[in-house]
């Protein structure tokens, strides 16, 4: 009875006790005890605990290690250490990413080939230009190289003086100059003689189909003197044709090329270096390529030759002097032509076969072939205008005038068109007639923007039959000059960062406009730093020159000046007094060229212009150094009288043909470099001394055209805005820049439906 009840009592326990034991074992068996040391090769990623005698600690398994236990001693008794306070330091803010100026840089593409000419002293100014002349304008990269060169380069022309005549030298030095300057600029590198002449055309034809990945060496191959057997090198007079990854293989081994191997002739030495260091062989055909050259003869005829290798040669080797260096470029000039007009033909007869099957029938196939069709005027203000001319007149003149004399571009135009017009005529109906021009009776062209100048001539001719009779007659034909392909011309890198440095010149009648001027400059460029500098140029007549020290008439602008000056301390304003009557520009121009470095960028602006960073960011980009000059058309702000009659002028007058026009009778802003300009001068030199009056009659614009062979650049500017001022011409110029002033007056007061509507309400008024 008893034990039953102990039992029911214990029951509800029982399950917890049994779990505190099993608990308890468990705990026990997990925990290892560790009677020997570690083994000496064992490395504790844990703390062991170190015990008094040989008792050794009990390892915890979730413990993180300070050291390391080795070759069974125990490890060192851990000592606390004060770790010192560091502040976080802020992370500075990311380098700004450097982009390139051109795409091109950035993806890495390069340009297709480049040509070195190997040339001397000697023959720099003879064989070196005409090869110059009959290769330059077909490639876009040709540098000669020489040892030795006289005090004046050929114009036009790139060279790399080594000074030294020795010839393995000059080659070790021409291949070190390409590999520091040009490596990674082209694929292919070409080397020729000065006495070789090369037809660029094929020459670009042949790497446009070479893989530029290869280790290609390409030429003439010759054996070594000597009869060595292995290798062949390619002889220099042939030229030779090599890859980017060759020349880079040769690099490192370029200067053991140099003092180990000895040889007379400089392309035996490369050779020899290729083959040595670069495993590569001369060859002059590579995966169906073939490198044609061909050897002249003394006194040999290039128009009678006739050759298969000559007429498909790359090269022409070798050429006695210049003028067969012509004749050569002659020659092949047109066998490329009539393989031109021959793939033409060959084109226009496909593409008429073609057009029989088209939708349309011979209808889609407009005449001439292969030419853009005419433009088709979608409403009345699009139909182009024929002009109507004669073989001595035009009837439609830049100056407004009905008839003018037909001279200049445009009489050779009209007799080329004519002549071709009868060649063509011949052509098609020779031998049975033969024509022949007795005169042109009407004349029509237009320009087509999609296709080019468009030509209708009514021809009265003689025809003439096989059996010498003859009649006149009148025939129509139809001309068309197609414009030829878009083509991208290099032009000299320009950077935005050059200073401009702005020469206002002011006479007495411009003081009312300076306040204006200063204020809108100080505006654009004081406040922001501009790299510009103003230069003021006041000129005197003699009379007030006589005056300045009692009273001067520029003394209110010079305070301004001053206080501007105080106003922002790190702006220095010069200015420069001149007394003359006349105060023509290259006059001007003279005394401030003098005051400073040639490679000085000049803005001569107006006291009306209101300058702005935008501008000058084209006149650095649109003045180029010994290239190109610029003289931007400004926008003229009409009368706001006649403009705004009875109206209120608006706060800021936008670009419309109600508010103004881009005045195209003004000349007198310029941007060009100070070297041009003095070169420029130094051309009309002579000129002065025969007739110094023509320093009056000439501005600086007609100055560059006449005497200068540098591109004039004439282009509207929408960032170059004058208000509406009148100005005073001044007789002492010349009568033409003095008409050119007066008609900008007239034409600055309002557009001429602005006018109408003026002189309409004077009329109604006045009859009123």
């Amino acid at each position: 009875m008893r034990f039953s009840m102990l039992i029911s009592l214990i029951r509800p326990i029982g399950p917890v006790v049994i779990g505190i034991s099993l608990g308890f074992t468990l705990s026990l068996l997990s925990i290892t005890w560790v009677e020997e040391p570690c083994d000496n090769d064992f490395k504790s990623d844990e703390v062991v605990l170190a015990q008094e005698g040989n008792l050794k600690g009990a390892r915890r398994p979730n413990s993180i290690t300070n050291g390391y236990v080795e070759n069974g001693d125990t490890e060192e008794d851990f000592e606390s250490r004060i770790i010192p306070y560091k502040p976080v330091v802020k992370q500075s803010q990311p380098k700004k990413l450097f982009r390139a100026k051109y795409i091109s840089t950035e993806l890495g593409i390069r340009e297709r080939l480049f040509v070195g000419v190997l040339t001397s002293k000697n023959t720099i100014n003879t064989l070196g230009v005409a090869v110059n002349r009959t290769i330059s304008h077909h490639l876009d990269s040709v540098v000669f190289f020489t040892g030795m060169r006289n005090r004046k380069v050929p114009h036009g022309m790139f060279v790399v003086t080594h000074g030294d005549e020795r010839l393995i030298w000059n080659m070790f030095q021409t291949v070190k100059y390409v590999l520091e300057h040009y490596i990674s600029e082209y694929d292919w590198f070409y080397f020729v003689q000065d006495d070789t002449y090369t037809e660029a055309d094929r020459l670009k034809a042949l790497v446009s189909h070479l893989s530029m990945d290869r280790a290609l060496y390409m030429g003439s191959p010759e054996e070594f003197i000597g009869g060595e057997p292995e290798g062949k090198y390619c002889y220099g007079g042939f030229g030779y044709l090599l890859s980017r990854t060759l020349l880079l293989r040769l690099q490192p081994f370029l200067e053991n090329c140099r003092n180990d191997i000895v040889s007379a002739r400089p392309d035996e030495w490369l050779g020899r270096c290729i083959i040595d260091y670069a495993n590569t062989n001369c060859v002059d055909e590579y995966e169906g390529l073939q490198y044609y050259h061909f050897e002249m003869g003394k006194n040999s005829d290039p128009s009678k030759e006739e050759n298969v290798n000559f007429k498909n040669a790359l090269t022409v080797h070798p050429v006695s002097d210049p003028e067969q260096m012509y004749r050569l470029h002659k020659h092949f000039t047109e066998i490329e032509l009539q393989r031109t007009y021959s793939e033409i033909e060959k084109l226009q007869a496909e593409i008429k076969n073609i057009s029989e099957v088209a939708f349309e029938g011979n209808r889609f196939s407009h005449w001439p072939i292969g030419i853009n069709p005419p433009f088709e005027p979608k409403t009345r203000f699009e139909v182009l205008r024929w002009e109507y001319f004669t073989e001595d007149q035009v009837y439609s003149c830049i100056d407004g005038s009905p008839k003018c004399e037909l001279r200049g571009i445009d009489k050779a135009d009209v007799t080329d068109v004519i002549e071709t017009a009868m060649g063509e005529l011949n052509k098609k109906y020779k031998p049975i007639l033969h024509l022949k021009k007795q005169q042109l009776i009407n004349g029509y062209r237009r320009f087509d923007p999609t296709r080019g100048m468009e030509y209708t001539l009514d021809l009265q001719l003689e025809v003439v039959s096989q059996k010498g009779r003859s009649r006149s007659i009148t025939k129509r034909v139809h001309l068309v000059r197609p414009l030829s392909q878009i083509e991208i011309i290099p032009m000299p890198y320009v950077t935005e960062a050059t200073r401009v440095h702005i020469i206002l010149p002011m006479t007495v009648h411009d003081r009312l406009f300076i306040n204006q001027f200063l204020q809108v400059y100080a505006d654009n460029f004081f406040a922001t730093s501009e790299n510009a500098v103003l230069t003021f140029l006041f000129i005197y007549d003699p009379f007030e020159a006589q005056q300045v020290s009692q009273n001067d008439i520029f003394g209110d602008v010079k305070a301004k000046i001053n206080a501007y000056e105080r106003k922002y301390p790190s702006i220095k304003i010069p200015w420069i007094s001149v007394k003359t009557e006349a105060p023509s520009q290259i006059k001007i121009m003279d005394i401030i060229s003098k005051k400073h470095p040639v490679d000085t960028l000049f803005f001569v602006a107006s006291v009306s212009t209101n300058v702005n960073s935008e501008f000058l960011n084209r006149c650095r980009m649109n003045s180029i150094n010994s290239w190109q000059v610029f003289f931007p058309i400004h926008f003229q702000d009409y009368n706001p009288n006649i403009a705004y009659h009875n109206q209120q002028p608006p706060a800021t007058i936008d670009l419309v043909k109600d508010s103004g026009h881009f005045d195209r009778n003004v000349f007198d802003e310029a941007c060009f470099y100070n070297s041009d300009y003095m070169a420029t001068r130094t051309r009309m030199a002579s000129d002065v001394q025969e007739n110094e009056e023509i320093l009056e009659t000439l501005d600086i614009y007609e100055m560059f055209i006449k005497y200068s062979s540098l591109h004039v650049f004439r282009a509207v500017e929408p960032a170059l805005h004058q208000k509406y001022r009148y100005e005073v011409c001044n007789p002492r110029l010349s009568e033409e820049i003095y008409q050119r002033c007066v008609q900008s007056n007239l034409e600055g007061l309002g557009s001429r439906s602005q006018l109408a509507m003026l002189l309409f309400e004077q009329e109604q008024g006045n009859s009123t």
